[in-house]
Order: structure tokens, then sequence, then C-alpha cells
């Protein structure tokens, strides 16, 4: 086997000498004196050189690793995640049934090719019955894509958009609707949650924030993940025929949770 050649030393600047030196802690050493401007300047302990070197290369390690969690700390806040999902993963539900495997398989997916999923702004609906697990995947998604990319993700009830809309009408809030929407639609991941959890017949004024939100959504190419205790057909009755065609564009994806609840039950 045949060895690399030894790269020859550097050539020393004209006029420098070596000379011994002896450092307090590591001992005999080569000494450089380079003739600098009619003075000369002498190298130190190699040494010493190269453990300042390695502190200062792991201090600037470590101020790296300290703007990487305070920017997913950042992240995370923005997020306005609840502090009962905050820690939810993918790898912490738990599926025990062929539906629920593939309900947590498509959410992987989802969350592993979300950066194809975001140049297209393909939606995602989880709908069906309460205590199923529909918010820990949506907020699972979430954190995933929030820890492995640069992609942002906001987490929202429409009962909490309402109210800090309403807000604003009486100056109670240090935002203004545009404000407030635009929150909502630059993410680059929305997750609306509790769509149709009252039974009563919508308002205009909830139709046509839906309709802001996700049609902002839809101008920007920007996938939306909607959570509803409906089901496909009764979805169009919360959120509105003009939503529902938005929401499909690009090729929506739909899975139905029709397990009963595991609520108490470590899912």
């Amino acid at each position: 086997m045949r060895s690399e050649p030894i790269p020859p030393a550097p050539e020393l600047p004209p006029g420098t000498r070596i000379q011994p030196a002896e450092c307090e802690t590591h001992g005999q050493y080569e000494q450089k004196v380079f003739p600098v401007l009619g003075k000369e300047l002498r190298s130190g302990c190699p040494e010493c050189s190269r453990i300042i070197r390695e502190k200062a290369e792991a201090a600037e390690l470590a101020n790296r690793a300290m703007e990487l969690r305070m920017a997913m700390e950042r992240k995370l806040g923005a997020a306005l995640i609840p502090k009962r999902f905050a820690s939810k993963t993918l790898n912490g539900y738990v599926a025990t049934s062929t539906e629920q495997r593939k309900a947590l398989n498509t959410c992987r997916r989802y969350a592993a090719e979300f950066a194809q999923i975001a140049e297209s702004g393909r939606c995602l609906l989880l709908l069906g019955k309460p205590g199923t697990g529909k918010t820990h995947l949506s907020v699972a998604i979430a954190n995933e894509i929030i820890a492995k990319s640069s992609a942002t993700a906001v987490y929202r009830t429409i009962g909490a958009v309402l109210q800090s809309i309403r807000a604003t009408y009486d100056h109670s809030s240090d935002q203004s609707e545009s404000q407030i929407l635009s929150s909502l639609i630059s993410p680059s991941l929305l997750i609306l949650d509790e769509i149709g959890v009252s039974k009563e017949k919508p308002s205009d004024f909830e139709l046509t924030t839906l309709f802001a939100i996700i049609n902002g959504r839809y101008e920007q190419m920007r996938p939306t993940v909607v959570v509803s205790n409906l089901d496909a057909k009764a979805l169009p009755d919360a959120l509105g025929e003009r939503c529902i065609d938005r929401l499909r564009e690009g090729g929506v994806i739909v899975i139905p949770f029709e397990w009963e609840s595991q609520r108490g039950k470590g899912g």
C-alpha cells in the first residue's frame, strides 16, 4: 500500500530564526522569532496555543447551540401550542388498531414530506370522534417540522381566533384585526382546531373569519390542518362551501377518526 507523501513544511519568512524556549506548564519547545519592522515577534508555546484555540472553538459551538435552543424556544412559543400538548410527538401516539396506525403513518408522511407539501399548499383534515388523538397528532406534526426545519407553525382554536378578533372591536386588544389575520396566514403551517364544536349554525361573522383565514392561506399556497369532531359530510356546514373548495385544492388528505375515545387510556 502506497503511503501519501508528507507535504513540505511551510517556508519561514526571511530572517526568521528558531531558538529553544520553555513553557512553565508544558516544558521546552521550539520558539520562532520573526523580525517585524525592526522588532522581534516571538511565537508562544504551541500546546498553550492549541488549548486556547480548542477552548475558543468549544465556546463558539456552545454559543451556536444556545442560539439554536433560543430560536427553537421562540418558534415553539410563537406556535401557541397549549401546555397539555406542547410535548406531544408522533412517536408518543399509541396506535393499537389498524385505523390508528394508518392515521399515524399518514401524519408521519405529512411531516416528513412537508417541504414538498409546503410548495403545493396541500391541506390535511383530521375528522371524527372526540378523544381519538386528533389534536395530539396535529400538534405532533407541528412539533416535528419546527424541530427539523426552518418552517413555522401555529396552533389555534377557532374560538380563540374569534375571541381575539372581537377584542379588536372594543379596543381591548393591542392588535388589529388585520394583524391577527396576518399572524394566521403567514406561518408555514396553521392548525385550526375545534371547528364545528358548537352545535349551533355558525354565524356570518364566524364564516367570514374562517374564509378570510383559509382563503388567505390558499392564495399564498400555505397548507392548513383542520381538526374537527365532525365528519366529512357535516364539515361544510361548519366551514362553508367556499372554505371547503379551497381546502380541497391540491388534493386534500382526509383522515377519519372513528374509534372510541382514548382519553384516560394513555393514548
